[in-house]
């Protein structure tokens, strides 16, 4: 950089020796260690890397990345500098470049990226899982390169870091700002011995009986061995139904057959089934009753007659013609933005409309959910809460559960209805049973048809789709495809399933936030699990 140029922000400076000592290296460490306590005997030098260990990362730079990013582009003021670049990272292993990421702008906070002169974060941490970008940075690493690169055996980990920026001309990117080596004896692929694993004996449960059905035990032993030895990480219950009776059940990470589980998202699928059932008792006409029958939409802001018009099914279907999309942060009606606000159905009501997308194209948007839930608790006798529990739990068996609310007190059907893992299999096997449970038809056979059809393509993925609230996919074993339809949450939580072959599988995993939490489940599924089930060899 040229020794001319001054800071154009305070940054905090260089306050510890060991900061002074080793500015421009990026240190590792095996545990999280604030920077004004790290020492030198913390470094890493060597480690041994296995599916259960720690790694994080403790950057010595000598300014902030603000004025990095000056240096680059003199001429932008230190708010036009952190929205138009940020920090560039590459990864190498035995000196190849695996993999490298322009991190967004915006990420960290304005104030941070002006002052901060000491980066301290995970790479990986199993303990506190989250959508930190480090973590996700990590993630992004090992599904592009870093899985295949990272073989056992010996390794050197190598890390760069420099300032990049997209300006009018092109992406520019700076001189090294930090580096840092680790020899690694990566130890990855644990050898699963399944004589020493005892699976689970099941046991008779509440509208399950145990089934005598063959499976291949040994493929089961080794998925438990590689989720003991973490290689499918977080995973908490694995329960397989089929024909109707209960096949495997399987528990980890301290779960058990009475833990209640959170499945985010799985049960906005919820509020799909109990509108099915209010419906079919007359509450309400059809899913193409509109918004303007249930609120008045010209009190509320952005008010348009295609507000107005939006339609049950559209939002059933996450396709309505409001602006919000969770997959993109900076959608107005992301949900992120939802939650802090004192009302969630107002805040969706107030939402501007997206004329731009496609009409009734699909986008993730759970407020819309949300509003669902509004609707039915306001349209069912005894508000939503007992009404579900009258219709749908009650009829199941099933007394141990748990709401969320939102701030209105009103079921949150955005997710987080807490059960057991069994009692998500009666749900899954109820759908599997086209409604009918002991005999009673508790859903109409006509909404779980509805329900499992294929309304929406899933924009960006190949012959996925969406019904109502439930998704729909195939999984590819030994070149035969089995068709699924299923709920899916936060972590890596489903219920699927599959109308060809007489399966119901249940999946709870705490990996909030973590990127790998849906992936890992299908190398489950198709590695393991349905061939196991299914006795595909």
């Amino acid at each position: 950089m040229n020794a001319q140029q001054k800071d154009i922000v305070k940054t905090q400076g260089i306050t510890y020796p060991i900061h002074q000592t080793h500015v421009g290296k990026i240190i590792f460490t095996s545990k999280s260690i604030p920077a004004s306590d790290i020492r030198e005997k913390d470094f890493l030098s060597t480690y041994e890397l296995t599916n259960k260990s720690d790694l994080f990362i403790t950057v010595f730079m000598g300014n902030s990345i603000t004025n990095y990013l000056h240096f680059l582009e003199p001429g932008l003021n230190a708010a036009e500098l952190v929205k138009a670049g940020n920090y560039q990272f590459s990864l190498f292993v035995d000196s190849r470049l695996i993999y490298e990421s322009n991190l967004m702008p915006g990420a960290p906070y304005a104030k941070i990226q002006d002052s901060a002169t000491i980066i301290s974060k995970p790479l990986i941490d199993n303990h506190k899982l989250g959508s930190l970008w480090s973590l996700s940075f990590w993630n992004r690493f090992m599904n592009n390169g870093g899985d295949s690169a990272l073989t056992d055996g010996r390794h050197l980990l190598k890390m760069e870091i420099r300032p990049y920026l997209q300006s009018n001309t092109g992406l520019k990117v700076g001189d090294l700002i930090a580096s840092g080596t680790l020899a690694l004896q990566v130890k990855r692929k644990p050898v699963i011995d399944p004589d020493k694993i005892q699976l689970n004996d099941p046991k008779a449960y509440d509208g399950f009986v145990v089934s005598s059905e063959k499976y291949d035990k040994d493929m089961m032993k080794n998925l438990k061995g590689n989720i003991d030895e973490g290689v499918f990480k977080n995973i908490s219950s694995v329960i397989v139904i089929k024909k109707g009776r209960l096949l495997i059940e399987e528990y980890f990470n301290g779960e058990t057959r009475d833990s209640l589980h959170d499945p985010r998202s799985v049960g906005k699928s919820f509020a799909s089934t109990v509108l099915g059932i209010a419906e079919n008792e007359g509450y309400f006409k059809n899913e193409d009753q509109t918004l303007k029958e249930f609120y008045d939409i010209k009190s509320y802001d952005n008010y348009s007659s295609l507000k107005e018009d939006i339609s049950i099914k559209d939002l059933l279907t996450m396709s309505s013609v409001f602006d919000g999309n969770d997959d993109d942060s900076n959608s107005p009606g992301n949900e992120e933005n939802m939650y802090p606000t004192s009302d969630w159905v107002r805040f969706t009501l107030n939402l501007p409309l997206n004329i731009i997308r496609r009409r009734d194209e699909w986008h993730y948007f759970t407020a819309g959910a949300v509003l669902l839930g509004d609707i039915l608790n306001k349209s069912v006798p005894g508000g939503l809460e007992k009404y579900a529990d009258q219709k749908l739990f009650s009829p199941l068996g099933i007394s141990k559960y748990k709401w969320e609310y939102t701030p209105q007190n009103v079921p949150n059907t955005a997710g987080g209805i807490r059960m057991n893992s069994l009692d998500f299999a009666k749900y899954g096997q109820l759908y599997k049973n086209r409604g009918v449970w002991n005999g009673k038809q508790i859903i109409p056979k006509d909404w779980v048809e509805k329900t499992f059809t294929k309304y929406k393509s899933i924009p960006g993925r190949k012959d996925e789709f969406y019904g109502y609230l439930f998704w729909n996919k195939k999984y590819i074993v030994k070149d035969k495809a089995y068709e699924t339809f299923y709920c899916a949450g936060n972590g890596g939580n489903k219920i699927y399933v599959f109308p060809d072959q007489p399966l119901v599988i249940v999946i709870t995993a705490t990996a909030y936030g973590a990127s790998y939490a849906h992936s890992q489940e299908d190398k489950m599924m198709t590695d393991y699990i349905l061939p196991s089930v299914l006795n595909v060899k």
